[in-house]
């Protein structure tokens, strides 16, 4: 024999009420059915019953509300010649109910007892038309079964009392038998008492455990356990098996699939449980028993939370060592009625913290300080205070027990992601850790644990993007393309949640079609400006973010200090703050060693070829770069490649212009500052303090074509054709070349035009390529060289890609 129980939407509806009877007329053995009142009637109800009690006329519309639509769900799917009957005795019940509620109404008062027998209709009622829907199946009373005593304000069932009654009651039950969940009566006085919220769960584990059924079942309208919460997380899925004290401890932190205390009677019976889902019967849902896996494949089950927490602290050196003290503050607590879901102790003992629901703070405070009024006159107690409005999240897992690391790695991701652990608790069975947190982080804890611990199908990297020129919107497209490989192959979803340009900016946290990207900004989007877009990034507070700048901007620059500080990575192409300041530089260098997050430019100098990322490792390793000699200017490259008898200074740079190499304006990269910039980020990342003006600079056009607008310099800069060009032809006649190279040695740093000959490495630089020649202790006599394309914004583009997916420790 089974016990099935439908509660939720399954019996809120004339649709869920004809699958629930589809599904119970399918069984092959004798079934008893638990159901729950109508969905959203209880709360109605309660309603009703509350604007009685206040002399609001109008309850009787709630009332009528209430009749028509149980009236309504008889007529559709009862058959025609039951539906007179069950009306019949539905609407001698509604008078009932009626009846009281028109005595609420005239002494504008109702005591716990009424809230009770009003409570109770919900449950009475759907369990008369769900018996009478079923084919063959028959009514039984469960307020005739079900007996509670009343203790600390609460009606506790009497287990001797109402296991009798099961027994006797369904000793010669047909095959079919249906009962009403929720409601019971007081084992003394036989007042209409109810099981409390949830109580339909437990009504059908006690009857399960006292008949000793082979199987209960929880028919509900979710597929059964999450891995999290899927209002929260999007990627959750259903745990197919669960072990007593993981499904104990997930329902008692919020996990809302079934009532805690259902699992007690069955629990002692060694009676399983599924979670089923009325209306997707096929899928296997979640199954509950002694059992516990023993895979380590994933060590935690499941995530869950309570965002309605308040955290009561007792605090004094006075308690330290003395016996007694928890004993008061429990009882206490329990003789007010406050059920406390974690407690937190230093093991100094001068400290105590316990979680309660924030309904209840300022009783606990209150009860508390009446408790230790002696100890805090006395001074041994200094204060006993709560915070509000807080959440507490918990990990649930049989195999963390015992499983090194495990505390580590919630504490760490925590960490890395700006996440404050107020109070945190574990016990030793090692099922669950649980921690306090502020509200606010709620959303972006959940997410990053889900993440970090595997739980997600794949890990998720939140993505901002700034700058949508060539650069941007050429690693866009580069994401789009991969974002299916990357799933697929790695584990990985690059998220794009935020798009901006110099003027439109776009956020959505479930993430950004790529498609039609620009298109959005422009019909969607709200102005842009640089703080506009931090405080975006920062109020967003999603998990896993990095902020990536395509632009050139100093104002966007400016925000990475701020974003790093908020535990926001950032990847960036713009090589202003690795090149500014030496003290911005290490700043924002110390904020990522401190915070755990990344500061990463590494197409700051040779747009996509591993340089920076090189020296890093080297030096990592224990290796010193003593000197390095670099072609890092790709439009330069490209300038002095392109000079011929034919082709003069002028129409090489105007050529480098239109082929996309140089800046609008090509003094930037003439003046050789992009060169310096790149030079003084180099040395720095080698262990150097170098600031710009410590750069030698050798430069070969003269200081006044950098004076004056851009198109005075476009009529004058012909002007040196003629000499360039007979320096080139003697340059061409000695088997020479002009290469504008920085250099390193030992901190010291230049720039400058020079020549070199066919045996030297940079001699067939072609076209707009970098180079660089690493020496080190290491590689002394032979240095490393580093070679490729050094510009263009594919290049670049792909060099900031993987930067990107570096932080997700993936290659």
């Amino acid at each position: 024999m089974k016990v099935m129980k439908f509660g939720g939407t399954s019996v809120g509806s004339v649709n869920g009420i004809l699958h629930v009877k589809k599904i119970v007329e399918a069984q092959n053995e004798p079934v008893i059915v638990v159901v729950s009142a109508l969905s959203g009637i209880t709360d109605q109800l309660y309603k009703t019953a509350r604007m009685a009690s206040e002399g609001d006329a109008t309850y009787t519309t709630e009332y009528q509300q209430m009749l028509a639509r149980h009236t309504e769900i008889i007529e559709t799917v009862l058959s025609e010649e039951k539906i007179q009957t069950v009306l019949d005795d539905i609407r001698q019940q509604f008078n009932d109910l009626s009846n009281i509620l028109r005595g609420v109404y005239l002494i504008k008062d109702m005591s716990p007892k009424i809230i009770d027998s009003i409570a109770g209709y919900g449950e009475s009622i759907s369990s008369i038309i769900i018996a009478n829907a079923i084919e063959n199946a028959t009514y039984l009373d469960s307020r005739e079964m079900i007996k509670t005593n009343h203790q600390f304000e609460k009606h506790i069932v009497d287990f001797a009392s109402t296991n009798k009654l099961i027994k006797n009651k369904f000793e010669n039950a047909s095959k079919i038998s249906v009962c009403g969940g929720f409601i019971s009566t007081d084992s003394q006085t036989n007042f209409v008492t109810n099981l409390g919220r949830g109580g339909s769960d437990y009504t059908a584990a006690i009857i399960a455990a006292a008949l000793d059924a082979s199987i209960l079942e929880i028919w509900t309208d979710v597929d059964g356990f999450m891995t999290a919460d899927p209002r929260i997380i999007s990627n959750t899925y259903v745990i197919e098996k669960l072990s007593f004290s993981e499904a104990m401890e997930l329902c008692n932190f919020g996990a809302k699939v079934i009532y805690p205390p259902t699992i007690f009677p069955v629990f002692h019976k060694n009676i399983p449980v599924v979670i089923k889902n009325t209306f997707n019967p096929e899928a296997a849902g979640t199954y509950i028993s002694q059992e516990k896996e023993k895979s380590v494949a994933k060590a935690i089950k499941g995530i869950s939370s309570i965002n309605d927490t308040s955290l009561i602290t007792i605090q004094g050196l006075g308690m330290v060592g003395v016996i007694g003290v928890n004993y008061r503050i429990f009882r206490v607590l329990a003789k007010s009625g406050i059920s406390v879901f974690l407690v937190s102790q230093a093991s100094s003992e001068n400290t105590t913290s316990i979680g309660v629901r924030n309904a209840d703070s300022e009783l606990a405070v209150k009860v508390l300080r009446q408790e230790f009024a002696a100890e805090i006159a006395q001074g041994e107690i200094d204060n006993i205070f709560s915070e509000d409005d807080l959440a507490t999240v918990a990990i649930v897992g049989d195999n963390m027990k015992r499983t090194p690391g495990i505390a580590g790695k919630l504490f760490g991701t925590l960490g890395k992601n700006g996440i404050n652990v107020i109070a945190c608790a574990q016990g030793a069975s090692e099922t669950n850790i649980s921690f306090v947190t502020d509200r606010k982080s709620l959303r972006k804890a959940l997410n990053v644990i889900h993440d970090s611990f595997f739980l997600s199908e794949y890990q998720v990297l939140n993505v901002f993007v700034v700058g949508i020129g060539t650069v941007g919107s050429n690693l866009l497209e580069q994401i789009k393309k991969q974002q299916p490989l990357l799933m697929r192959k790695n584990g990985l979803k690059l998220n794009v949640v935020g798009i901006a340009s110099s003027k439109k900016m776009l956020f959505e946290r479930s993430g950004i079609q790529l498609d039609n990207y620009r298109q959005n900004i422009m019909e969607n989007g709200t102005d842009a400006s640089p703080k506009h877009i931090c405080d975006e990034v920062i109020n967003m507070n999603i998990f896993n973010s990095v902020f990536v700048d395509c632009t050139a901007n100093n104002d966007i620059s400016e925000l990475y200090q701020t974003l790093l500080e908020n535990n926001v990575s950032v990847v960036t192409a713009n090589k202003i703050a690795a090149s500014s300041g030496y003290e911005k530089y290490e700043k924002l260098k110390d904020i990522t060693r401190r915070k755990g997050v990344k500061f990463l430019f590494e197409t700051n100098v040779g747009a996509g070829l591993p340089i920076i990322n090189t020296m890093n490792n080297l030096i990592n390793s224990g290796d010193h770069i003593q000197k390095m000699q670099a072609v890092l200017s790709g439009t330069l490259n490209f300038i002095f490649n392109t000079i011929s008898s034919e082709i003069p200074l002028s129409k090489a740079i105007l050529m480098a212009k239109e082929a996309g190499f140089a800046e609008p304006d090509p003094r930037i990269d003439l003046s050789g500052k992009d060169v310096v910039r790149k030079l003084v980020i180099l040395a720095r990342e080698a262990g150097y303090r170098v600031e710009q003006e410590d750069v030698l600079k050798n430069l070969f056009i003269p200081e006044k074509y950098f004076k004056g607008t851009l198109e005075e310099f476009w009529d004058s800069v012909s002007e040196l054709d003629a000499e360039f060009e007979e320096k080139r032809a003697r340059l061409a006649a000695a088997g020479k070349r002009w290469r504008f190279v920085a250099t390193m040695e030992m901190g010291i740093c230049q720039v400058g035009l020079q020549e070199v000959n066919s045996l030297h490495p940079f001699y067939d630089l072609q076209g707009s390529n970098n180079i660089i020649l690493i020496t080190t202790e290491r590689y002394n006599e032979y240095p490393m060289m580093i070679k490729g394309y050094g510009a263009g914004a594919s290049v670049t583009a792909a060099g900031v890609f993987s930067d990107i997916i570096s932080i997700a420790n993936i290659r």
